[in-house]
């Protein structure tokens, strides 16, 4: 059961109050670097970007943001750090989100400027606590950044914005490892009931960081926490958006693009260079947002069992590929060419559902009007 929490708007874009997780990711681009910026913006919303954090770290990045947010078509979240006026210009040019630590920008009438500026435009403030840049006083009364230091800290900037009446609140609470990230959002999610963005920070390479993150991440969302995500790797943004939605989707939690279900191999496999196939096929199906089930299976063993749980499925012979349809035979196919003809049989199928109404992705929930 998901923890019930308050619903907060971002742009059009619902997080908590019961909306589907909505998956989110940064741009990796010198913000001042308005074409390129877009441009990788433009990829990340093909892989299933729904919000796109954009770095200001100076007032050239927050007037470059005026024509990157006529040119982004989703809610951009703008993220601050310390300078409150890069806040009140990153309000000016139509963000749709600050991310923002009240209590770092200085005296309280500085921040009371924001919160009044982002109350006017119904702009939401996250709170990103992150373990490695805690108050030094918490550091000094816990030792270290424990999950107990995070969540006071980050009760003492919802205070801030509480005690200035504002509370359209979104929180995080990241460390860079699984346990102190899992154990920080358990504590806070007891205590507030503002929506809650997940994320293991600074996880690490593809490979080690998709594990840590999946880790983190899959506890906390299967437990119910959690509101909206990111995964972060050092990687492209695009691929931290492809494994935030595979760790959804292995949860059942969200539906969108093609789920390949491939074998390991053993010595029975039919077939040569399973692997590259496999590879070939789910990088040429990348576009793909209709969610679709595929099976590609190197021998006859679980083969047709797994095709018949799937949209589509191939099984291999010797060197000869065996195309199902929702588990019934189609037609063999030669090995040398079942990436291209299993690529054709997945786009007429993809027509087939856009003529039939075939199942539609989840969407988070959005605001008309």
């Amino acid at each position: 059961m998901r923890r019930e929490s308050k619903a907060v708007m971002v742009g059009g874009v619902q997080i908590g109050g019961g909306a589907p997780v909505v998956v989110q990711s940064m741009t990796k681009t010198d913000t001042e670097n308005v074409d390129e910026t877009v441009a990788q913006v433009d990829k990340m919303i093909e892989a299933g970007c729904e919000i796109v954090r954009i770095a200001v770290p100076n007032p050239e990045a927050a007037e470059a943001l005026k024509e990157i947010r006529k040119r982004v078509t989703i809610p951009i979240v703008a993220d601050i750090h310390f300078h409150y006026k890069l806040a009140l210009m990153a309000l000016d040019a139509g963000v749709d989100k600050l991310r923002i630590n009240p209590g770092n920008i200085g005296a309280i009438e500085r921040v009371r400027t924001v919160v009044r500026a982002a109350e006017s435009q119904n702009v939401p403030i996250r709170i990103g606590v992150n373990g490695g840049s805690l108050e030094k006083d918490l550091l000094e009364k816990y030792g270290t950044a424990t999950p107990e230091a995070m969540v006071e800290s980050g009760l003492r900037h919802i205070r801030i914005l509480e005690d200035l009446g504002f509370s359209d609140t979104i929180i995080s609470l990241k460390a860079s490892d699984v346990r102190r990230t899992v154990e920080a959002y358990r504590l806070m999610a007891e205590k507030v009931d503002y929506p809650l963005h997940l994320g293991v920070t600074e996880a690490g390479t593809p490979f080690g960081g998709t594990i840590k993150s999946a880790m983190g991440l899959g506890i906390l969302l299967y437990d119910g926490i959690g509101d909206t995500i990111r995964v972060s790797l050092a990687a492209e943004p695009d691929e931290e958006i492809r494994v935030g939605w595979e760790i959804l989707k292995s949860l059942e939690l969200r539906n969108r693009g093609v789920t390949v279900v491939a074998c390991p191999t053993c010595g029975r496999l039919a077939v040569d260079d399973f692997v590259g196939i496999v590879t070939e096929i789910e990088r040429r199906l990348q576009h793909v947002e209709e969610p679709l089930h595929l099976s590609i299976m190197g021998c006859a063993v679980n083969g047709p069992g797994e095709a018949h749980d799937s949209q589509l499925g191939v099984t291999f012979g010797r060197q000869v590929g065996m195309i199902f349809k929702d588990g019934v035979p189609m037609r063999r196919v030669s090995g040398e060419d079942i990436v291209e003809e299993f690529v054709k049989e997945v786009e007429i199928l993809r027509k087939e559902g856009k003529d039939e109404s075939l199942v539609k992705e989840d969407k988070p929930l959005v605001q008309i009007g």
